[in-house]
């Protein structure tokens, strides 16, 4: 079951809000918006935001950190009418009777956190007059833009600093299911490893979900039993970072800052921020000045690594931020050759990959394994 909560200006009712800065991001990592025209301007006590989540908000990860994202929202514009919001939308038609409910409840504007793909385009295709952001998307339409992040750059960042800290070389990854961002993430992890050791390699273990603590803390166990000693993963809870703890390795996590859960093992996290993307989204829609477009929010723009962990030592963090700054001021390390986990070519020599290629990546790289390509 999931519930709907209505965030009006009065306070938590029983259906679910938020701001208006302007949000710059390095070219090329924003597309142009499509030739659509902006959809009306619409006064800011008029106007109803819609939130569809994946998970819970209380899950301290992707979900939660969306939930600071609508929270930024509503202190931003504390005139709105409503916010309307739902926690744990399923892949399923649950996920379009949701986004309906939406609409027939006067939403202007709809976040679909966790892309439901087919589910919510049902939706979009019958509410021309609705703005629709599809996180982890991959449609366009006159009224439906996508967002999402380019975790692959501090990702490898905590892989330079895996390669460092890893004695066997073996490191582990809690996968949630063979998905372009798991291959990203993995393959950029293993990438930033093997700057320091180029004989590391990287088993994953895929659990199907993106928030199954049992699972994860046996995954996380498996991989350490099979000789990891550094564990990282892609998962919206702690499973894995307390088996890290409990055993004595290294572990790096995504979404939050949750080290107390294992600050001994704990190394850094891909954190992630929709902040600022969320408040820019909604003044424009706002003002009538919205389209749709692609966006992917670089490093240090909403996301970013997290401070180090209290035993990293001090000269691998300093090699890592390095690396991470060169990333900041516009190296790209994603350049060929580069083989995939059967030895064929995939990035030609002295050829970089774009971020929709990033984005879209969908096979593993020479050293991953556990993963289907």
């Amino acid at each position: 079951m999931y519930s709907i909560r209505n965030l009006s200006r009065r306070g938590f009712l029983n259906m679910s809000a938020a701001a208006g800065s302007s949000l710059l991001l390095p070219q090329g990592l924003m597309s142009p918006a499509r030739a659509a025209d902006p959809l009306p301007a619409i006064a800011e006590e008029d106007a109803v935001i819609g939130f569809g989540h994946v998970g819970p908000i209380t899950d301290e990860g992707w979900t939660w950190s969306h939930h600071q994202g609508l929270l930024a929202v509503q202190e931003a514009y504390p005139k709105l009418s409503k916010i309307l919001e739902v926690e744990n939308v399923p892949y399923s038609a649950d996920a379009t009777r949701t986004y309906r409910q939406f609409v027939s409840e006067g939403a202007n504007m709809i976040f679909d956190t966790s892309s439901t793909g087919d589910f919510l385009h049902q939706v979009v295709k019958r509410a021309p007059d609705v703005a629709f952001m599809e996180c982890n998307g991959h449609a366009l339409m006159d009224n439906l833009g996508w967002y999402y992040l380019a975790h692959w750059y501090p990702t490898y960042v905590i892989g330079v600093a895996a390669g460092h800290l890893s004695k066997t070389g073996k490191l582990g990854y809690v996968a949630s299911f063979p998905v372009a961002s798991v291959y990203a993430s993995t393959n950029a992890f293993l990438m930033g490893a093997r700057t320091v050791n180029p004989e590391a390699t990287l088993q994953t273990i895929t659990i199907n979900s993106w928030f199954d603590p049992q699972a994860a803390t046996q995954a996380g166990t498996a991989l350490i039993d099979n000789g990891a000693d550094f564990l990282f993963g892609i998962m919206d809870e702690a499973g894995y970072l307390q088996v890290a703890e409990k055993r004595g390795v290294w572990a790096a996590m995504w979404n939050t800052d949750i080290r107390r859960y294992g600050p001994n093992a704990y190394v850094s996290s891909v954190i992630i921020d929709f902040k600022d993307f969320y408040v820019d989204q909604v003044g424009k829609r706002l003002a009538g000045t919205w389209t749709p477009g692609e966006h992917i929010l670089p490093m240090g723009g909403g996301i970013d690594r997290d401070t180090w962990g209290q035993n990293v030592p001090e000269e691998v963090g300093k090699a890592a931020d390095e690396v991470r700054q060169k990333i900041v001021d516009g190296w790209s390390p994603f350049v060929g050759e580069l083989k995939d986990k059967d030895g064929k070519v995939r990035v030609e020599e002295g050829q970089q990959m774009t971020e929709t290629e990033l984005y879209n990546w969908d096979w593993s790289v020479e050293g991953v394994s556990g993963l289907e390509s």
